[in-house]
């Protein structure tokens, strides 16, 4: 998942830009409303996470202006003006969701994940490909270099979802949520076993290698 924060307050934007990288998540920070802006319209986010007072544009002019736009990318609205009329204001500004200051790291980030869920889905295809590696959705298929790969139904799952974030750090976390349909952490070492057997069959008699542990914050299938 890939989050913009825009955030002016320097230990603020530490904090929750650090919270978010420790799940795995891809994260650009901004500070300035203008640059804010610029950032929103040449990037694709699966979340912004907007300060509502900013210097140089306000957060509910950035949001306005995002909205007019057609971008529906979901928002976060973090704000210390936490009474009734703000929340309301910045939810008609176009807000998806409103988190006052001080707030708990693990609200902001289970906020954003909920938000994550909400984002319209991009048109379906029938293919997903990574380098030599071909999955077909519809006969439920993989192959690598033209040689059929066979996958449990547990292993495709994991190995979809991974091609749908290629390049990106996929927590374990959200492994658990998207394959296994688990919103806790049973504390297992489940993920790690299906993860050791999926490379065993896409990547053991190939090169190069795609699928990678990137150590203290999950996994990525990348080229």
């Amino acid at each position: 998942m890939h989050v913009l924060v825009v955030e002016d307050d320097e230990r603020v934007a530490g904090h929750v830009v650090k919270g978010l990288k420790a799940e795995g998540w891809l994260v650009d920070h901004v500070a300035d409303g203008r640059e804010a802006l610029f950032q929103a319209a040449a990037g694709q986010y699966d979340v912004i996470v907007l300060d509502r007072m900013l210097p140089n544009v306000d957060g509910l002019k950035i949001l306005t202006t995002i909205r007019a736009s057609g971008d529906s990318t979901p928002v976060l609205i973090l704000s210390a003006l936490g009474d009734v009329d703000n929340r309301v204001k910045g939810l008609r500004a176009g807000g998806d969701d409103y988190l006052t200051k001080p707030f708990a790291l693990s609200e902001l980030i289970a906020r954003v994940e909920a938000l994550s869920r909400r984002k319209a889905p991009v048109q379906e295809t029938a293919e997903l490909r990574l380098a030599d590696l071909e999955m077909n959705l519809l006969t439920r298929t993989v192959t690598r270099q033209g040689k059929p790969i066979d996958l449990t139904v547990r292993e495709f799952g994991l190995l979809e979802h991974l091609l749908r974030n290629a390049g990106r750090v996929v927590s374990r976390s959200m492994l658990l949520e998207a394959v296994w349909d688990y919103n806790f952490d049973p504390q297992t070492n489940i993920i790690d076993q299906h993860v050791s057997r999926l490379r065993q069959k896409i990547d053991k008699d190939f090169d190069p290698p795609l699928l990678h542990t990137v150590r203290g914050m999950g996994y990525s299938l990348r080229a």
